[in-house]
């Protein structure tokens, strides 16, 4: 191609030229393909896309992973990897600087590309932390926008990177522009990209997975940011998402994609009011509902076959219901970087990540942990397995062979309780060896715990294999020839492998789409009936944790502020951060939008100003109290409730 080829005039691979079908769109896509080159040949990762984004509009591409979005947006920025080629269909942008550019065309290395691509056209990337350089400050790198383009150098371009995120609403935007992006939470970080996205004031905003992985209440504040902005700056945003409560708030046309073809597109009110394709009906049955008490079992695109007699039984192992794993009083802080001055008697201020934390998990039950991230989830699923160790409180895990004091037990002890207590992560590729085989990785429990060798391990690793509905073939491939669900799914098997009692999940399926969440979230049900199974389900999913728990307990600040069964939590909750959690949960219903005046914004969610009595006072204590039988909360007192509820102080 040539690099600065006439926009109109140069016709493609199928013979026809480029002529503009939609003179009021602001981009128009006319059968667009594009293939990859690989070793087994020409694979069509988009074939024969047409859609239109009208002028401010929010147009919605929504599908699985491998749908063929997140392709289609690199096509439109000239940002397709090396050996993908557009072999057919035109782009046609209007261009408020060159005009009508077909983008097709034009050599994604040419000046006029080079002059839409930041600055009329601009991109918001899933994960803001490998997109940003981590050797460069914000304001460097925000600043280089405007510098690229000839918007402004020096002082100039430095007054209008604090204007620009001063307008998306990030806290002291003189100091962060020396701040470095490591340094930032992961909601600040994002706010950042989309400072970045936002500089040159683009006529059209790519948004591709812009909340995934975030949790529920600095989603909606990324979800209300980008609906002001484009109210405040009249730009079109072309979101690419699977999350169709994210689509059902944002989106007013909607595309639904599948092997990179439109299956269904149309307003985003008639496609959740009458879906009509078999492939969109299946994702809005694969996504768990908030609001019901009994929720039916999930029903993912694909189902996975679980080989019980692949399974190990625990129904001879305890009584359901009994304890299983106690935790009283534990408390963990950190040191912060800079905290701790040279030459000074005074001690460092520390994070308390863990404050007086008591918990129960009872035998055979799924016990759903629920946060913001920074709430201490995760620190308290390490402290279990004793990868963080605790400045106070107690431990006591009732094993098969008897109560195990998790934190002064010694190495050996330790040992000896491996096998019982596993771990699921929330990132399953960067939590399994690149370098090893899914065999090798599955029978490693083995060969740590010298449990069995030879053809008596390659069975189990078939059997493992079988459980969670993978071929026994698949033994012999790498982790990178697996999909994410698949990944994960490997990830459960090496978990079940030692054939544990009580399994904590990480953020299992935070970063899959609908459908292989589903799979993922039906797995570990059949896993839990069929084992006789316990759970710690750590999510900030509460629609997730509604379909999989069976009580949960609420996290804030390193506490638990309320505990409760679910169908209890979720119909009356009492604490007023419980109740924020679920005011922020976007529905894949456009007629039950989120309040965004009641969405806190950046920094705010941060200051804990609940009302009495369960603001922070010092020196007055919050224990946890129970309010209603079996239903917990923090607070001073109970004098909020009404005379019918006798209350008395009691761990959980």
């Amino acid at each position: 191609m040539a690099s600065d080829a006439p926009v109109l005039e140069r016709p493609l691979s199928d013979g026809r030229h480029a002529v503009p079908s939609d003179a009021s769109a602001l981009l128009s896509i006319e059968s667009l393909s594009v293939e990859f080159r690989s070793m087994a040949g020409m694979v069509r990762a988009v074939n024969g896309l047409s859609m239109r984004i009208g002028a401010g509009q929010t147009v919605a591409l929504v599908g699985e992973s491998g749908s063929g979005k997140t392709v289609t947006s690199q096509a439109i920025l000239g940002l397709l990897p090396k050996g993908a080629l557009i072999t057919g269909g035109h782009i046609l942008f209007r261009d408020p600087l060159q005009g009508v550019v077909d983008l097709a065309a034009l050599s994604p290395r040419s000046s006029r590309f080079r002059a839409i691509r930041g600055q009329s056209i601009s991109i918001v990337f899933q994960e803001p932390m490998t997109s940003f350089s981590p050797l460069h400050t914000l304001g460097d790198q925000i600043g280089e926008v405007l510098e690229v383009h000839g918007r402004g150098t020096g002082a100039e371009a430095r007054e209008r990177t604090i204007e620009t995120l001063r307008l998306v609403r990030f806290p002291e935007p003189e100091r962060a522009l020396k701040s470095y992006p490591f340094e930032l939470s992961g909601g600040l970080r994002q706010r950042a990209m989309i400072a970045m996205a936002l500089i040159c004031k683009p006529a059209l905003l790519i948004a591709d997975e812009p909340t995934t992985a975030l949790d529920v209440t600095l989603q909606a504040q990324i979800l209300k940011l980008l609906r002001d902005m484009q109210a405040e700056l009249r730009m079109a945003v072309l979101l690419i998402t699977h999350d169709l409560g994210v689509v059902a708030n944002l989106a007013e046309e909607v595309v639904v994609m599948h092997h990179g073809k439109v299956m269904e597109s149309g307003s985003a009110a008639a496609l959740f009011a009458r879906p009509q394709h078999p492939y969109l009906i299946s994702l809005m049955k694969a996504v768990p509902d908030l609001d019901r008490d009994e929720a039916p079992r999930l029903k993912p695109i694909r189902e996975i076959k679980v080989d019980a007699e692949a399974l190990f039984t625990r129904e001879s192992v305890g009584t359901r219901g009994d304890t299983l794993l106690e935790l009283k009083g534990l408390s963990k802080s950190f040191s912060r970087r800079g905290d701790k001055r040279l030459f000074s008697r005074a001690p460092p201020r520390g994070v308390h990540a863990l404050k007086d934390v008591s918990l129960t998990v009872r035998r055979g039950e799924c016990l759903g942990l629920v946060g913001e991230s920074g709430s201490g989830k995760t620190t308290l699923a390490r402290a279990i397995m004793r990868a963080v160790t605790v400045d106070a409180g107690s431990m006591v895990f009732n094993a098969q062979s008897g109560p195990v004091d998790l934190v002064n037990a010694d190495r050996a002890a330790l040992f000896g309780v491996r096998n019982h207590l596993q771990y699921v992560f929330q990132d399953p590729f960067s939590s399994l060896d690149p370098r090893m085989t899914v065999g090798a990785i599955l029978a490693e429990p083995f060969e740590i715990h010298r449990e069995s060798g030879g053809p008596e391990k390659q069975g189990r690793i078939e059997r493992l294999l079988a459980a969670v509905g993978l071929e026994p073939q698949y033994a012999n491939r790498y982790p990178h020839s697996f999909s994410g669900g698949q990944r994960q799914r490997i990830g459960i098997a090496r978990a079940l492998a030692l054939q544990p009692e009580l399994l904590i999940c990480d953020e299992p399926v935070a970063a899959l789409d609908v459908s292989v969440q589903a799979q993922i979230l039906n797995l570990l049900k059949d896993l839990q009936r069929l084992c006789g199974l316990t759970y710690l389900f750590i999510s900030h999913n509460l629609a997730v944790v509604n379909y999989v728990a069976d009580r949960i307990a609420v996290m804030c600040d390193g506490e638990i502020v309320e505990l409760a069964p679910r169908r209890e939590l979720f119909r009356a909750p009492l604490h007023p951060y419980t109740q924020m959690l679920m005011q922020a949960v976007p529905h894949a219903d456009p007629t039950r939008p989120l309040d965004f005046a009641r969405i806190p914004s950046a920094g705010e969610s941060g200051r804990r100003e609940w009302p009495e009595p369960f603001n922070v006072v010092k020196g007055i204590e919050r224990p946890l109290l129970e309010a209603r039988p079996d239903h917990f909360i923090r607070a001073a007192n109970l004098d909020f409730l009404t005379s019918e509820f006798a209350a008395s102080p009691k761990a959980g």
